[in-house]
């Protein structure tokens, strides 16, 4: 058996990264950025009122108060997209809108609830007054043209589109997203519309492992069944081999003499880097290649399928994008109550996350039957990991955790 860290290194070792491509943003959501992303111009591109009120100099409200308001003459009006070209000049106003440009002359913008106009809008009158840069955010306070906003690596989210567009980026880099094709073996599964027989269930794993691959941005198929016969396994995995980036398999790796995943895997000629990891749930896990294709052969219980499939196959996938946090990232938390570990192999625990009175994130470990038990797992947020050999951890312990994706 191999330790949970050195497989992922393994994993990412052997993972190549596919080309990037070029999509229009509207479809950029999602994706892993291949480029970093250049500002072509100052944000804000002018000094930029905060809000609605007037422009003005601040030399010219010294002193003001409601009883005792300044006078100003309204020269103008500036509106986003519509300000005033003139400049201002001592003793004069310009009534201004949120995001309109300052006018040139201008030092600082009072807010229109402290000001009252005159003489049918002629005049305003300035009841408090203002200091310099008052209520105006200045050109380039948020970002300088030729700094970088985003870098390759980052997954664009829907703020990310915000700065995309905002810089010019009507199509950008990304990677390409990987083609997944889902495998379950088993003679005892039916599809979920059917009504099981005697000795069987119904196929779930390969529904949890859809929606898992296509969260980490692949491209998936979901194969027929394949029922325990190592020479059809075989005819599968090849034929699937010819068109995949990544193969997944679910159930066939342990060592009954039913189970023919590697069987089917060595008869094609696949290298396998590993086989056994130091993993609870999750230890016979098969990490192999079979000509470009990475392939994933995991436990058929539901709970190993989730994890090892997010300690894995997700990696993989998103190394393929050029992610640069390809593998879950460990967080720290308080444990809710007491766990066991295992005296061989690390564990992985699911966990519900949530915060205390003080804000710290607190891992609940749920009560659960062990790595069939699927129902309990839908509660899961996160996994709670003990390494092997620790007996207990007692509740109040700092632990570390991996987030799982939703």
């Amino acid at each position: 058996m191999i330790p949970v860290p050195e497989a992922i290194r393994i994993v990412l070792e052997q993972t190549p990264r596919l080309p990037a491509e070029e999509v229009a943003l509207v479809a950029a959501r999602g994706r892993v950025l291949a480029e970093d992303v250049i500002a072509d111009t100052d944000l804000p591109p002018f000094d930029r009122a905060m809000m609605d009120g007037y422009a003005l100099r601040a030399a010219d409200t010294v002193g003001a108060t409601a009883d005792a308001p300044v006078r100003l003459a309204i020269a103008g009006e500036a509106a986003a997209g519509a300000g005033w070209r003139g400049k201002l000049r001592p003793g004069e106003a310009v009534r201004i809108m949120t995001g309109a440009p300052v006018p040139a002359g201008a030092d600082s913008v009072q807010q229109v609830e402290v000001t009252r106009e005159t003489e049918g809008g002629a005049c305003v009158e300035i009841e408090r007054p203002t200091v310099a840069s008052q209520f105006i955010t200045k050109r380039a306070t948020e970002i300088t043209r030729g700094e970088t906003v985003l870098r390759a690596g980052e997954t664009l989210g829907a703020a990310s589109l915000a700065a995309l567009a905002s810089f010019g980026y009507a199509r950008v880099r990304v990677g390409a997203r990987p083609r997944v094709s889902v495998l379950a073996t088993g003679t005892e599964l039916v599809e979920v519309s059917a009504q099981p027989g005697a000795d069987q269930i119904r196929d779930s794993n390969t529904y949890s492992l859809l929606a898992y691959a296509e969260a980490a941005g692949a491209l998936v198929e979901r194969l027929p069944f394949a029922g325990d016969d190592a020479e059809l396994l075989g005819r599968v995995i090849a034929e699937s081999a010819e068109r995949a980036d990544v193969l997944v398999l679910s159930g066939g790796v342990s060592m009954g003499i039913y189970d023919f995943t590697k069987t089917a895997l060595r008869a094609l000629g696949a290298e396998i880097f590993f086989e056994r990891v130091s993993l609870r749930p999750g230890k016979p896990t098969v990490f192999a290649r079979l000509g470009r294709t990475l392939v994933f052969g995991l436990p058929g219980n539901p709970v190993s399928v989730s994890v090892t499939f997010n300690l894995f196959a997700r990696t993989a996938i998103r190394a393929m994008q050029g992610a640069k946090a390809a593998a879950l990232v460990e967080e720290h938390a308080v444990l809710g109550r007491d766990v066991r570990g295992a005296s061989e192999r690390a564990s992985y625990l699911p966990a519900a996350l949530g915060t205390d009175a003080a804000g710290r994130l607190v891992a609940e470990p749920l009560r659960w039957g062990g790595s069939s038990d699927f129902v309990a797992f839908t509660r899961a947020g996160a996994l709670v990991i003990v390494e092997a050999g620790v007996k207990t951890l007692e509740a109040g312990a700092i632990v570390r955790v991996v987030r799982l994706p939703e």
